[in-house]
């Protein structure tokens, strides 16, 4: 597989890093790497630095990571580097611990991410994804040439860790436009970037056939029959050295299911099977970290199924970056193949437990109005978030019904991906898109038709990729197109920033820019807020936190129906009373000493009180 005198020590120190016959080269001197995923927008900056330590402790030798164009580019012309998103930073910290770096910036990246990686606003252009297509090319280029202006400096040869770029991602599972890749290659080379260029394929035939050309070095990803998927790829990369460049040593959880857990002493066999080929390797995830935010994505092979807010990934570092069975099980596999650092990771402290009451601040339309006014829709149905240009969260939809003297259908082409319905002040149900709901029955009578749509996650892997959101295709009442819609996006980082304004909040961490209040009240409000025991949503609340010192949490959110919280302004993500996830995680750099805010945005209804709890609870495993 690989030369007897490839060894798995430190890359780095090294001038140069190129393939050979048999194996990678650190200045001519053969290595084997064995590497870890970590993904620098899932972890808070505070945290960068541990995560990555813990990740040599354990005994690797490289750090790997995709870039996530639509996080740095939420809108066209902007690239932010600021806060978790700075790549340059994250890759410095690597290399500072003595540690080789491998970047895979996509464009596509999948990693259960919002949009497989790519901006909402290019795919709602209907350009032609992920091939030679001029429009999307033209972008790709943009943002290809801005990501390679920044690891350029930060490669082995100009004193940098970077030693592996990696092109496009698994590509084969998608298409096989070799034109599309040739030009990936050939704007990669004029950016500058000389170390060894790879690509990634299920070790599938016809997926390694179509996900690569000659001039790239193919990796493979898998989890188990190493042996067998290793002789696969032999096939396909007669020369050079083999790499598993995604080992999955775990996997993601759905809304709805189960935790997914994989034991220990399995997952370190068959590391143990992989390292003793000589086979290089790039474990995914060695600490999966949090899709903080709206930034999970979702999956749909004929059922609709959003990704949940933990990353966790039942990787060795755990979602709050403490080792587990699985981190020592692989350190002493590691162990045989090279030697290991003395230090070790130290034991984390259970987190504080504490009880806080949530206090409504105001209905979530009270706040979206303050924010922006109504928008008429240009065409006859109800605008779509995309065009509205609202490429995360929610959006209220409503419209003015005739009375009538008996119950109306109300029926649309499909609800991407969940809406809650009000007919004249009340609400009368829910459509979602899990459950193919498509129609509900409307009181008689008439006035304002209300909808609440959100958006749970951009599809990141198949077909669906790109698809628009919102309520897509006619909607009518009986049967009748209805018309005169009007479209309020919620921004829901400047909702809970006025929401700590209001209760008097002082720091701001996590929210991008301050944002002017602006419009005016609206008409009766379907939504009410209950007395000191309960919310009713759709509803902002907010509480008091006091701590003693900064400190990791973990927040219970058991009692709660649906919705997404703050910490400090740090966007901690998505809950839902559906699970399997049980609590979000406050990372310890988000919080300080004395006074903390907590914002929390309750879409259905919810106990009005806030329990942190000493641990994570990820949810009930497979029976």
């Amino acid at each position: 597989m690989t030369s007897p005198e490839a060894a798995a020590g430190p890359v780095l120190p090294a001038t140069t890093f190129t393939i050979g016959e048999r194996d990678f080269l650190a200045d001519g001197r053969p290595v084997q790497l064995i590497a870890g995923a970590l993904h620098y927008p899932r972890i808070h900056p505070g945290h960068w630095r541990d995560r990555i330590v813990k990740a040599r402790q354990m005994g690797l030798n490289a750090i790997e990571t995709y870039v996530f164009w639509n996080e740095h580019a939420p809108t066209p012309g902007e690239f932010d580097t600021a806060g978790r998103l700075d790549l340059v930073e994250f890759l410095r910290i690597v290399a500072q611990e003595g540690m080789a770096a491998i970047v895979r910036p996509g464009p596509y990246v999948c990693a259960e991410w919002d949009n497989g990686g790519l901006p909402a606003w290019l795919t709602a252009r209907g350009v032609g994804l992920r091939r030679n297509e001029p429009d999307y090319l033209a972008a790709v280029t943009d943002y290809l040439r801005t990501v390679y202006a920044l690891i350029e400096p930060l490669q082995v040869h100009r004193g940098g860790p970077v030693v592996l770029v990696q092109i496009e991602n698994e590509y084969g599972a998608y298409g096989g436009d070799a034109e599309y890749l040739a030009a990936l290659v050939d704007l990669t080379r004029e950016c500058g970037i000389t170390v060894p260029l790879t690509t990634i394929d299920q070790p599938d035939a016809a997926m390694l056939e179509r996900g690569s050309l000659p001039s790239l070095h193919r990796t493979a990803s898998f989890g188990a029959r190493s042996a067998e998927r290793l002789a696969v790829l032999r096939r396909f990369q007669p020369t050079g050295p083999l790499m598993c460049g995604e080992f999955w040593c775990g996997w993601f959880d759905h809304w709805g299911a189960h935790h997914h857990v994989t034991p220990a002493d399995a997952a370190a066999e068959e590391l143990d099977t992989l390292l003793g080929t000589g086979a290089s390797v790039n474990i995914y995830m060695v600490h999966g970290g949090t899709s903080f935010g709206l930034t999970s994505g979702a999956n749909d092979k004929g059922v609709y199924q959003p990704t949940v807010t933990s990353y966790d990934y039942d990787a060795p570092l755990d979602e709050a970056g403490r080792p587990t069975a699985k981190y020592w099980a692989f350190r002493d596999v590691i162990a045989r193949h090279r030697p290991l650092p003395d230090d070790v990771p130290e034991p984390a402290p259970p987190a504080p437990e504490l009880t806080v009451q949530l206090r409504a601040s105001a209905p979530l339309r009270d706040h979206a109005e303050q924010l922006q006014a109504w928008r008429p829709a240009e065409g006859d149905g109800p605008a779509t978030m995309d065009d509205l240009a609202h490429w995360r969260g929610l959006v209220f939809q409503r419209v003015t019904l005739s009375a009538a003297a008996h119950p109306r259908v109300l029926r649309v082409g499909e609800v991407r991906d969940r809406a809650w319905v009000w007919f004249d002040g009340r609400p009368v149900g829910t459509m979602a898109r899990d459950h193919r709901d498509t129609a509900l029955v409307l009181p008689a009578g008439g006035g304002e038709l209300l909808l609440l749509v959100e958006d749970q996650g951009r599809v990141n892997y198949g077909p669906r990729l790109g698809e628009a959101k919102g309520l897509i295709g006619p909607v009518t009442v009986d049967g009748a197109p209805v018309h005169g819609w009007e479209s309020l996006p919620v921004d829901h980082e400047a909702v809970a920033h006025r929401a700590r304004r209001a209760a008097g909040a002082h720091a701001v961490t996590g929210v991008r820019r301050e944002v002017a209040a602006a419009g005016a009240d609206g008409p009766a409000r379907p939504e009410a807020v209950a007395g000191p025991d309960d919310l009713v949503g759709p509803v902002v609340a907010h509480a008091r936190v006091e701590l003693a010192a900064p400190s990791d949490l973990f927040l219970d959110t058991a009692g709660w129906g649906k919705g997404m919280a703050w910490f400090n302004g740090w966007p901690l993500g998505r809950y839902w009373s559906r699970g399997p996830q049980r609590t979000l995680y406050v990372p310890g750099p988000a919080t300080v000493a004395g006074v903390n805010d907590l914002v929390v945005l309750e879409l259905t209804g919810a106990r009005a009180r806030a329990d942190f709890v000493a641990g994570p609870d990820l949810g009930h495993t497979e029976v």
